[in-house]
């Protein structure tokens, strides 16, 4: 059993909550830019003290509307500047922010709005509003609905102007670092979401540490800025708004994922935050439109192959002369244009979610991106390791954060412990006790290993370990991983519990499908009819092949289907955050898995 732990560098007072900066930092600084919002075609700063009086507007409107402490609300929104405003102003008014993917079901929006006890609930479109209408009669505590495009903030500003700022003090001051911040109800791969209640001590600890601690270099900048596009309802963009408001790091809201592209050029900033597919979709867009022209694949296959190689020389000794010159060369060429695309400023990044893969960090890196992995779940408020910049093993998720202990138990499970493990699972005390031990440790159900240095690196999932027929042990994400770098490929399940061999479906990338077809005269095929096509199934093999060469014979993949649809949210194959639900995935292709064995 192998343990590591990094000294807390940051305490957390018990009087401590999340709203303390907003207002102190209004006292002492109201004219400090915090945060830019959307205004026509570009950004307008908003100050310490425009952000303090949009909170404290829609704070006092719930207490006008019989918001009390402790009560749950829900927020059904968008990544957006309102996001923020309401959930610094629920915390106000010493209320439970529930956050709610916009994407959810009626079914799901019923089971959180009820098992929560939410009060009133915040959305966003009139769609959102629909959904609420019809589950209203499953949600007994439901009271008021704000919808946000119709003007709810500015009726609640008008309805709250007879609450005095001393009454929504009180209310601030009634809430404690012990105190429930939030409850995030986790997206999962089986089974209904269970609410995590997260403390305001949790999320402190976590930012400050993080922040103030281990990726200062990072963050503590001059005009250092970030563009969240990921959603806020998940706890991983939700602690880099914590750790941005605290640090008065500029915080800006990118609301459709389809225009992130463009957001980032024009709002330039000097850090982002990102799942792996996302630099999985840089990566493959560049190399796939290098692929329209003979001399452009050579350019780009010499950039990225000196690029990695740049990369590993400066864990080792630094790169020679011949390298430096090479990589000067591929910076003009290729590097350049990727920086550029996210806005000409980024020197970091942050990565979690999934593992990024050792190749794609060294490409970044060398492209001039450290990208920074970390590790945690919502249980560990999430962030437990990250990757510092003076310190980036890549291919490992980091060190623990200051204040965080991590364990590896006999049979591999990684266990956590610290001021950021969760307070429980809201009203589930049997769930809380299966997860959390009687010394503190948090179980979190993913398998890991430790390195001599503290180094954290995730091998896969206890629970999703795959046991073939053979009785030989398999975690997927380590062949899924190397597959998904394929430009071609969206997404693919590596399959085999109880069967002879490993196998895997793959699902294709639709923008890059499209270029295929059109440079192999295939411009009109579908993808039903070329799930069998000779040239297809050769560039798909090739995947295949370079993900075998990371396994044993025994683990290897030796057959794969390619699918006519892809795993997305909506189809409910996918979390929020883009993690596969494998029961899910397993149960409705149970007929093409079959075939794989056929």
């Amino acid at each position: 059993m192998r343990e590591y732990s990094t000294p807390t560098l940051v305490e957390i007072p018990g009087s401590a909550n999340l709203t303390d900066i907003v207002f102190k930092r209004a006292a002492d600084a109201p004219g400090m830019v915090v945060l830019r919002r959307k205004a026509g075609g570009g950004w307008r700063d908003v100050t310490a003290g425009e952000f303090h009086r949009d909170v404290v507007a829609t704070a006092k409107g719930l207490v006008a509307a019989g918001i009390e402490p402790g009560d749950r609300v829900g927020l059904m929104s968008r990544t957006r500047y309102e996001w923020t405003q309401i959930d610094y102003a629920i915390l106000a008014a010493g209320a439970v922010c529930v956050p709610i993917y916009e994407t959810s079901s009626a079914e799901q929006v019923a089971w959180i709005l009820s098992d929560s006890g939410a009060k009133g609930v915040f959305v966003e479109t009139p769609a959102h509003a629909v959904t609420v209408a019809d589950v209203r009669d499953k949600v007994a505590d439901l009271g008021q609905v704000w919808q946000i495009d119709a003007g709810a903030l500015g009726e609640l500003a008008a309805a709250g102007t007879e609450i005095s700022d001393e009454q929504i003090a009180k209310r601030r001051g009634s809430r404690g670092a012990a105190d429930i911040a939030t409850i995030i109800y986790t997206s999962g791969t089986t089974g209904r979401p269970r609410g995590c209640e997260l403390t305001n001590g949790n999320l402190l600890s976590d930012a400050r540490n993080a922040f103030e601690g281990a990726l200062a270099e990072a963050f503590n900048v001059a005009g250092g800025s970030t563009l969240l596009f990921l959603p806020l309802a998940h706890s991983f963009a939700r602690i880099i708004q914590v750790g941005c408001v605290e640090s008065a790091t500029i915080l800006g809201h990118a609301p459709d994922m389809a225009n992130v592209q463009p957001d980032l050029a024009s709002y330039r900033p000097t850090f982002i935050l990102a799942v792996p597919r996302v630099f999985e979709k840089v990566y493959n867009s560049a190399m796939a439109q290098a692929a329209d022209s003979p001399a452009k694949k050579r350019i780009f296959g010499f950039a990225a192959d000196t690029a990695v190689a740049y990369s590993k020389a400066l864990d080792s000794g630094g790169p020679g002369l011949p390298l430096r010159l090479q990589h000067g060369l591929a910076d003009r060429l290729v590097y350049g244009k990727i920086r550029a695309a996210v806005g000409g400023q980024v020197r970091y990044s942050v990565s979690g979610g999934a593992a990024l893969g050792e190749r794609l960090g060294h490409f970044f890196r060398g492209a001039g991106i450290t990208i920074l992995e970390g590790y945690g779940l919502t249980e560990t408020s999430p962030a437990a390791t990250v990757n510092r910049p003076s310190r980036n093993k890549i291919g490992t998720v980091g060190l623990p954060l200051p204040g965080v202990a991590v364990r590896i138990a006999d049979d591999g499970e990684i266990l956590i412990r610290g001021a950021i493990i969760f307070a429980g699972y809201w009203r589930n005390k049997a769930a809380t006790a299966e997860v959390i031990d009687d010394s503190g440790w948090f179980h979190t159900g993913d398998i890991g290993e430790l390195d001599d240095q503290g180094f954290l690196r995730i091998t896969g999932r206890k629970k999703e370990l795959i046991v073939t027929a053979a009785g030989k042990n398999l975690a997927p994400a380590l062949l899924e991983d190397r597959i998904r770098a394929h430009p071609l490929i969206s997404q693919c399940i590596v399959v085999g519990d109880g069967r002879p061999y490993i196998g895997c479906l793959v699902t294709l990338d639709e923008e890059a499908l499209q270029r295929w077809k059109e440079k192999h005269g295939k411009a009109i095929a579908t993808v039903a009819s070329l799930r069998d096509d000779a040239e297809l199934v050769a560039e798909i093999q090739a995947a295949i092949d370079d993900a075998n060469n990371a396994v044993s014979r025994a683990e290897s993949i030796r057959r794969f289907r390619v699918l006519g649809t892809d795993f997305t949210e909506a189809g409910g194959h996918l979390t929020p955050k883009l993690s596969l639900r494998r029961y899910l995935v397993t149960k409705d292709f149970a007929t093409e898995i079959d075939a794989l064995y056929a």
